[in-house]
């Protein structure tokens, strides 16, 4: 039971209740014993500028932030990491000082869960194909660029959206639409998929893998279903797959190290826990 001295942090979105993350955070807290909290916030659009702002005069440590508040919470910081400048989006704050600071662990997550599932990983082994332009997909192209990919090619089925993207990151991206995706994966070594076809209630994500070399990796944020069609079909043709559940996971060591003073672990029991309840409070 946390005292009246634990640091508290927690996540703000509309809705949060479907979120994970105090399941996740739980169980981080009670692993190492830390006198803390960490609690969901439905905060609504209309209020969400008030509710920020407000976190350091209430004692929070920090929290993270979720749709629909990133780009807004960009703009409520009172400083920004450089990654965050750069994806156009925050998803975790830290007090300091009295003020806000502003993170985006997305991409780091992102990286450390494909490093963890294929180990020997590398971003400079060959272009990267990211499917979607939306918050995610800037988030990863950011990270992937930073760690070195020589190409990244952006295929969504609006490519003015995706240009855009481009255009605001800079570097190696060319963009084409999703149905020209069968040439923009030859010679792919990443297939990304950032969009949320796949995911439980909403469409497959029809894409022919028959271009695809077989070394290549198939990765895909959705992880409700944990194997997600496109990994389904990319499993069976061989390829290495990394499901979308580890970037959720380790997203969040960051805030955790931040708010609590303890660099947390990514483990099976945790990932167990995150799945099927074990870690709620």
């Amino acid at each position: 039971m946390p005292s009246g001295a634990a640091r508290v942090a927690g996540v703000i979105g509309w809705p949060v209740a479907h979120s994970r993350s105090p399941r996740l955070h739980g169980y981080w807290l009670r692993e190492h014993g830390i006198d803390g909290l960490y609690v969901p916030l439905a905060v609504a659009p209309e209020t969400a500028e008030q509710a920020l702002r407000a976190l350091p005069a209430l004692g929070f440590a920090g929290a993270n932030v979720t749709v629909p508040h990133k780009e807004l919470a960009l703009r409520v910081c009172d400083s920004l990491t450089e990654r965050a400048r750069r994806a156009g989006s925050v998803n975790t704050l830290v007090v300091e000082d009295g003020g806000l600071r502003g993170d985006t662990t997305d991409g780091f997550g992102f990286l450390e869960n494909l490093r963890h599932g294929v180990p020997d990983w590398r971003a400079e082994a060959g272009p990267a194909v990211v499917l979607g332009a939306g918050g995610s997909a800037r988030a990863v192209c950011a990270a992937l660029l930073e760690a070195g990919a020589p190409e990244i090619r952006l295929l969504n089925r609006t490519p003015a959206r995706a240009e855009a993207l481009a255009a605001a990151l800079g570097g190696p991206i060319t963009v084409a639409p999703l149905v020209e995706a069968a040439r923009a994966l030859e010679g792919a070594a990443l297939l990304a998929n950032t969009t949320t076809l796949g995911m439980q209630g909403q469409p497959a994500l029809d894409l022919d893998l028959a271009a695809l070399a077989p070394e290549a990796v198939v990765t895909d944020l959705v992880y409700v279903p944990l194997e997600t069609p496109l990994l389904a079909a990319a499993r069976a043709r061989g390829h290495r797959v990394v499901d979308g559940l580890g970037m959720l996971l380790h997203q969040a060591r960051p805030g955790f190290a931040a708010w609590f003073g303890v660099e947390p672990a990514v483990t099976d029991d945790l990932r167990r826990a995150v799945l099927d309840g074990r870690g709620d409070d």
